[in-house]
């Protein structure tokens, strides 16, 4: 117990050590410690899914991201609509005007076996200029997703969400689902409900490999009830372990906070969340 409470507190004071920093864009995250500080960046980036800030319209988006300082964003389609080709290249170049970059899209649901229902989405993404898809796809639908995949050239990466959903609770059913399928059907692991449908995370990341291709951070105070939503960093998580994990096998993809709680006024926990992050790479020796 107090080796863990030692721990937290060592971690939660490099977090608030972070927090001036992120306060104060022009001081330089090398002054929280010199000595181990490296002038390097992680092999990932830390983004946000822009569920998390469902009730903002897209420039309140593009003004939180920035404020959040970061460009990298997992967009929802009520940030990014599925209307005409040329209604999606212009949401998707007022974003990239703005200087966010749209690394996912999704979740997008992909539950009919048909190719007129599917094609559309692919069409979204590719139009959008959107890399990957964050995908619900069911059991039946996967080849069909499959060939759609070959066709685009669009990684799909399929959202577990944990005990409730029938198709995929845990990242490594839908590793297992997708483990001799094209190279580009893979796992965006959500690490609250992974925990939530008793996956191990940490293994989960191993065994995810080269098919890992998006990451949803959130924090529980209780790996039981997904309700028990916290800022990252004031709940049971390991980050340490799991950004150690990232870092070891050279995860070059997204780890997006999706914070699902306070949706009237999130922005106070989510950059308590990013502090949280940034200084938990601090003390690793990175910067962000």
């Amino acid at each position: 117990m107090i080796r863990t409470a030692n721990r937290r507190g060592f971690l939660r004071g490099g977090a608030l050590a972070a927090t001036a920093a992120f306060l104060c864009p022009d001081s330089s995250l090398a002054s929280v410690d010199s000595g181990t500080q490296k002038e390097t960046s992680p092999p990932f980036r830390l983004g946000v899914a822009s569920y998390s800030l469902r009730k903002f319209q897209p420039k309140q988006v593009i003004a939180e991201l920035k404020q959040l300082r970061t460009p990298f964003l997992n967009v929802k389609d009520f940030h990014l609509p599925m209307g005409t080709p040329g209604e999606i290249k212009a949401a998707a170049a007022a974003y990239r005007d703005a200087g966010i970059k749209l690394t996912a899209a999704g979740t997008i649901y992909l539950i009919k076996d048909d190719d007129a229902d599917m094609r559309p989405k692919f069409e979204y993404c590719k139009l959008a200029g959107i890399p990957v898809m964050v995908a619900g796809p069911t059991l039946e639908t996967l080849r069909r997703v499959e060939k759609f995949a070959r066709e685009y050239d669009i990684q799909i990466a399929i959202h577990n969400h944990g005990p409730e959903d029938k198709q995929f609770p845990s990242p490594l059913d839908a590793l297992n689902a997708v483990k001799e399928m094209d190279p580009r059907m893979g796992i965006c692991l959500d690490v609250g409900h992974a925990q939530r449908a008793g996956a191990n995370v940490v293994e989960a990341i191993a065994q995810c490999g080269p098919r890992l291709f998006d990451m949803h951070m959130k924090d529980l105070t209780d790996f039981h009830s997904k309700e028990s939503q916290v800022a990252v960093g004031e709940g049971l998580m390991p980050v340490v372990a799991i950004f150690a994990a990232l870092i070891k096998q050279n995860y070059k993809g997204c780890v997006d906070l999706e914070y699902e709680i306070h949706e009237d006024d999130p922005m106070p926990g989510m950059m308590e969340s990013f502090a949280y992050m940034r200084g938990v790479l601090a003390g690793m020796g990175y910067t962000t």
